[in-house]
């Protein structure tokens, strides 16, 4: 089942969407990559989904990429007494190591790690950025501030440090325990909460190896100082506008959501647009209009994917969801501003062979209008390399391992198809224009452009370029 748009659609699964009918919709609907939220549900809970992801990708005939998504570390306060307190601006209010309840004077916060890394000033964002206290006074085992804004303060509410980078790896034990379920699952996509530093990064894929691509979240202010190098050790990123939400200012969030993009799109690497896209569907038939625009919004910012939360999780409409998402896009991507808008965000290629090959490709696309580009490629660079460039022909991806398909299945403009290995650039072309066909985008008479490298099964080494022409059946 082609999918006619470039823009992928990533899904969550949750209450709303638990059943194979349900995903079943959901997939013929438009979405192309499934999220597995293990903040909420147990391993049994992923494990049943995953299964009857896997049994839909079957019936339709069309790789699914399996997105698990950690926990990350969460920083809250202890329980209050009573159940909740009420702080007010201007009064003094002390968080400490203490196991004791909570009341209008003190709470505890049983995060070391943060009081390791306070300074005077320090504003702390409790219960997402509702409540802010300002540090005055601390020490390793308490922080002495002043209520900035007050508000009710309930058990358990998280607690947000904007502007400090604190000592702590982004994997908790319980997201080491759900690495190595959804790992043995055999996820496509590991989703990297709580990102911080390249070093993050590098803990989680020694931890990963090549058993799935790593996305990291982009959640935290102190990760954009390092934007590029973040993006450089990742295989994808999600502007995670939650978090950065709390922790930022509001204006900013657009800002940084563009240069998010760009960053990505200059690498050649997946990016994801997250986090209440379509906010009002929980509860409502039809979003609001600002929704529709955001979500257009990062279609014409070239965002490889957008990505769908608690609308498709447990909100009442998960099917309209999707199916709105995907009018949008579509909707999008035939206004002829939107070419015109990929092609000013276009970032010249790296002085490289393969880089050299895909904006030749995207170049003769242009030229020629083919149905179709071809990559072959088996570690799955080849087909990103293409879809870096943004071509106007969709992209098939032919690809003799199955995983790869279904990572590549989250890339912008990339129709992955399992095919076999091929030997000889006979056999190469004949796969290219049999594939163009089967999938639909392609008639006989019409002309395909395939990149590929020689010597073929070797990753990394695309070198070639060959026009062809479907020959009749």
């Amino acid at each position: 089942m082609h999918r006619s748009r470039r823009s992928r659609i990533l899904a969550t699964l949750g209450p709303a969407s638990a059943t194979l009918e349900r995903i079943r919709e959901l997939a013929q609907a438009g979405a192309d990559v499934f999220r597995l939220n293990f903040s909420h549900g147990a391993h049994a809970d992923h494990a049943e989904r995953y299964r009857q992801i896997r049994q839909v990708e079957a019936e339709l005939g069309r790789p699914i990429g399996v997105l698990m998504d950690l926990q990350g570390p969460k920083l809250r306060v202890g329980r209050m007494a009573g159940g909740k307190v009420t702080l007010t601006a201007g009064q003094a209010f002390r968080l400490d190591l203490g196991s004791a309840e909570g009341d209008a004077t003190r709470a505890s916060l049983p995060h070391p790690e943060i009081f390791a890394a306070l300074e005077a000033g320090t504003e702390l964002l409790l219960d997402d950025g509702k409540l802010r206290l300002r540090v005055e006074r601390f020490g390793a085992d308490f922080a002495d501030t002043t209520v900035l804004v007050g508000g009710p303060l309930s058990d358990r509410k998280g607690v947000n440090v904007p502007g400090v980078v604190l000592p702590i790896s982004p994997l908790t034990a319980k997201d080491r325990a759900d690495l190595a379920f959804g790992l043995e699952l055999g996820v496509d996509w590991v989703a990297l909460s709580f990102v911080q530093r390249p070093e993050d990064i590098r803990e989680a894929r020694e931890l990963i190896g090549d058993q799935a691509w790593i996305m990291a979240k982009l959640e935290k202010p102190a990760a954009i100082e390092h934007l590029d190098a973040i993006v450089a050790l990742a295989d994808g990123v999600m502007v995670a506008r939650g978090d950065l939400g709390v922790e930022l200012p509001p204006q900013q969030v657009p800002v940084l959501q563009r240069r998010i993009v760009r960053a990505a799109r200059r690498a050649g690497r997946p990016v994801v647009v997250a986090t209440q896209m379509l906010e009002s569907m929980i509860t409502a038939p039809v979003p609001t209009r600002a929704e529709a625009s955001d979500v257009a919004t990062a279609v014409y910012e070239g965002a490889d994917a957008v990505m769908l939360s608690a609308e498709s999780a447990s909100g009442q409409y998960p099917l309209e969801a999707v199916s709105i998402m995907d009018r949008i896009i579509g909707e999008v991507e035939r206004d002829p501003a939107w070419r015109a808008e990929l092609e000013a965000s276009h970032t010249p290629a790296e002085a490289n062979t393969p880089d050299a090959i895909c904006c030749a490709l995207r170049r003769v696309a242009e030229l020629l209008q083919p149905a179709a580009t071809v990559a072959f490629t088996s570690s799955g660079f080849s087909a990103l390399r293409a879809s870096r460039e943004r071509p106007p022909a969709p992209i098939l991806a032919l690809t003799p391992r199955q995983t790869t398909a279904r990572r590549l299945a989250l890339a912008w403009g990339v129709v992955p198809v399992p095919f076999d290995e091929v030997h000889d650039v006979g056999e190469m072309i004949t796969h290219a224009t049999t594939a163009a066909r089967q999938a639909g985008v392609a008639r006989p008479g019409d002309t395909v452009v395939v990149i590929a490298g020689l010597p073929f099964g070797q990753q990394g080494s695309t070198n070639l370029l060959h026009v062809a022409k479907v020959p009749a059946e």
